[in-house]
C-alpha cells in the first residue's frame, strides 16, 4: 500500500502498529480520529504533514503526552504557553524540531510557505481560536 501522509495521516498504535487513517478532511476530522483509535489511549500517536502560507489561526494543547513538530521546508515559529504559566518562543528551519509538552497551548506564525510533519500525542486535544 502507498500513501500520501499530506492527505491521510497514519496512527502508530499499541503493539507497534501503522494504521493508515481516512482523508484528512479539515478539523472535525480530528475527533473521528480519536473514536477511531480511542483503544490506544494516550500510547498512540498521530503522524500528519501540513504544509502552510499562513499564520495558524488556532491555539492547540495536547494533554497527555508530547508533540514533536518537525519543520521540513521554509521557516516557522511556534509560541507555547508552558503548563507552569512560561511562555517559550522558537523559530524552526528545515531539519529543525521542537517538543509541545503535555498542558503546552502552542500556535504558529509562518515564514512565507513551510511545511511540517507532526507526530501527535492526540488523546484530548482542545482548540481555542487565536485573537
Amino acid at each position: 500500500m502507498k500513501a500520501d501522509l499530506f492527505t491521510h495521516p497514519l496512527h502508530l498504535g499499541l503493539g507497534a502498529t501503522a494504521v493508515p487513517q481516512p482523508a484528512f478532511t479539515g478539523m472535525d476530522w480530528y475527533a473521528d480520529y480519536g473514536t477511531r483509535n480511542a483503544g490506544d489511549g494516550k500510547e498512540g500517536r498521530l503522524v500528519s504533514m501540513h504544509r502552510f502560507s499562513e499564520n495558524w489561526d488556532v491555539w492547540e494543547m495536547h494533554p497527555v503526552g508530547d508533540e514533536a513538530v518537525i519543520c521540513l521546508e521554509g521557516a516557522m515559529t511556534l509560541h507555547q504557553e508552558l503548563a507552569d504559566g512560561g511562555t517559550a518562543t522558537v523559530t524552526l528551519g528545515p531539519g529543525e524540531y521542537t517538543v509541545n509538552p503535555p498542558g503546552c497551548w502552542h500556535t504558529a506564525d509562518v515564514e512565507g510557505n513551510a511545511t511540517a510533519l507532526f507526530i501527535t500525542a492526540g488523546e484530548g486535544t482542545e482548540h481555542r481560536p487565536r485573537p
